[in-house]
């Protein structure tokens, strides 16, 4: 018996190690084949994340009205454009990583040489350059009978550039070329065959827009008359950081604006937020309420500050063409609208100086600032800048000069003198206001009076020198998300109770100090 029971617990032993053996090589295999697969998954493997996924968007704007060979059909074109850039895309990569990932799916064998020369020699002498393009207005001038060759003009290409020497920035700069391109199609893909730079032929026919405002003697003017904009910065009290969602209330939104316009204001700041919109790819649902919100605030005599790029914060030189794109289609479906005052780039850029590079978040909205007046110049550009003293940086980018003040009121005579002596544009008081919160994560701050008491004395401020101010913010909100006032108690606590009109609806106190 005692035998027998041996032999069991020996073949039981046998047939635990062999699953044992099995289990192991199994998970030996996956865990390499993991590994090998770690970073790169297939699609980026095989280049057919950047064919199948637009990630290079700069305007692109065709002439076709004069070329040789056969009739392009409008999906090669688009082919072809799609090709070009991610050529563009592929390239501006190799010279930031000194890697030619994705070179030979875009450019011909004989076309890489010359780039795989470039980044070996750039490799050996530490050399990186972060690129980018903006603008393209290729002319076609070929295309071959068997629709496998066209040859085209890409005129004044707007481009920049950082150049860096082991890491460290050397240089900046923004420049214009035109390039004759020559393209093969090979494997699927429109490959740069030869690509050389020439003398540009291109003449823009844009017509520039006349602005309905004009800056004179420091005062702004909207349709010939004097405007001092007395404005708040809106957010519905129910969705507020998420006024376009699924919660859209336009019946309380135009009920909030008539109680502005009652309390004789004529001016919102409303923001788009960059990726609740769609990024690159903007959402025409939220558009569309956009658009209804500026209806609205139309109807009640409001003008809209809109602030493009909320909660933004890569700025990174290969993001640009997306965040242009865009900025494209949001000023595509606005410029003309009648409510529409000014273009504010960005709020509070300034506070991503020290995570993202101040020259980097600078040349941003430079860009930007440049790429908005082409697009649309009938209306001037402001910066939503965190403070007065950071409100000095780009004077000469900006049509008025905005900056927002949390300070004591008895600091704000003192650092607007200061700023307005340093610029000749008018300048907005964007943001301010005074949370009445006075609980347990802030005992000692302002109560209900106090904040009437600080919006008194400001209102004798602006009135005393006819300054623009935008108060934040009409109502006491329930909650501030996380990513808004960040996730410390006694810093969104806070930020619940800047509003005019508290939690239950009532009016508090500095109600009656609106303007």
């Amino acid at each position: 018996m005692r035998a027998k029971l041996n032999k069991n617990l020996y073949r039981a032993i046998l047939i635990l190690t062999f699953l044992a053996v099995n289990a192991m090589i199994i998970f030996g295999i996956s865990s390499v084949w993991g590994f090998l697969n770690t970073g790169a998954s297939r699609s980026s493997m095989l280049h057919t994340e950047i064919k199948s996924r637009r990630m290079y968007l700069p305007e692109v704007v065709w002439d076709t009205s004069a070329y040789k060979g056969r009739t392009m059909e409008a999906q090669s074109l688009q082919e072809i454009e799609r090709d070009y850039l991610n050529g563009w895309y592929v390239k501006n990569l190799a010279l930031q990583s000194n890697k030619p990932f994705g070179i030979e799916d875009y450019y011909t064998d004989s076309a890489r040489v010359n780039l795989y020369n470039i980044i070996d020699f750039n490799e050996s002498r530490e050399l990186s350059f972060t690129t980018t393009t903006t603008n393209h207005y290729p002319r076609l001038l070929f295309y071959s009978a068997d629709g496998q060759l066209v040859v085209f003009k890409d005129r004044k290409v707007r481009s920049f550039r950082q150049s860096f020497i082991s890491e460290e920035l050397i240089d900046e700069e923004v420049d214009t070329a035109s390039y004759k391109v020559m393209m093969l199609l090979e494997d699927g893909f429109w490959r740069v065959r030869h690509i050389q730079q020439i003398t540009s032929d291109f003449k823009s026919e844009e017509v520039a827009a006349t602005p309905g405002w004009h800056i004179q003697d420091d005062e702004f003017y909207v349709q010939n008359q004097k405007f001092q904009i007395k404005g708040m910065n809106y957010y519905p009290q129910d969705t507020p950081w998420d006024m376009y969602g699924d919660n859209f209330n336009l019946e309380v939104i135009t009920s909030d604006f008539k109680v502005l316009k009652n309390q004789g204001l004529n001016t919102l700041r409303l923001f788009v937020p960059y990726e609740d919109f769609g990024k690159a790819g903007i959402l025409p649902a939220k558009l569309d309420k956009l658009r209804k919100v500026m209806d609205a605030a139309n109807s009640n005599d409001l003008k809209v500050i809109l602030t493009l790029f909320d909660f933004y914060g890569d700025y990174s030189v290969l993001d640009w063409t997306l965040t242009q794109e865009h900025a494209r289609q949001v000023i595509r479906a606005t410029k003309d609208h009648p409510a529409l005052l000014a273009w504010d780039l960005k709020n509070e850029p300034d506070l991503d100086f020290e995570s993202r590079g101040e020259q980097l978040v600078k040349a941003w909205l430079k860009e930007m600032a440049s790429q908005v007046r082409r697009m649309d110049p009938g209306h001037p550009i402001t910066i939503g800048w965190s403070s007065a003293k950071t409100a000095e940086n780009l004077l000469e980018t900006v049509d008025l000069v905005s900056y927002h003040f949390y300070e004591p009121m008895e600091n704000f005579e003192t650092s607007y003198q200061a700023l307005q002596e340093k610029v000749s544009k008018p300048v907005v008081v964007q943001e301010y206001g005074l949370s009445s919160y006075n609980g347990l994560w802030n005992p000692l701050g302002a109560d209900e009076t106090e904040q009437a008491d600080y919006h008194q004395y400001m209102q004798k401020q602006f009135a005393s020198s006819n300054i623009h101010y935008v108060s934040w913010t009409l109502y006491d909100f329930p909650e501030i998300p996380s990513d808004v006032a960040g996730s410390l108690p006694w810093r969104k606590k806070k930020q619940t109770a800047f509003g005019f009109i508290d939690i239950d609806g009532n009016r508090k106190p500095s109600f009656e100090f609106l303007q």
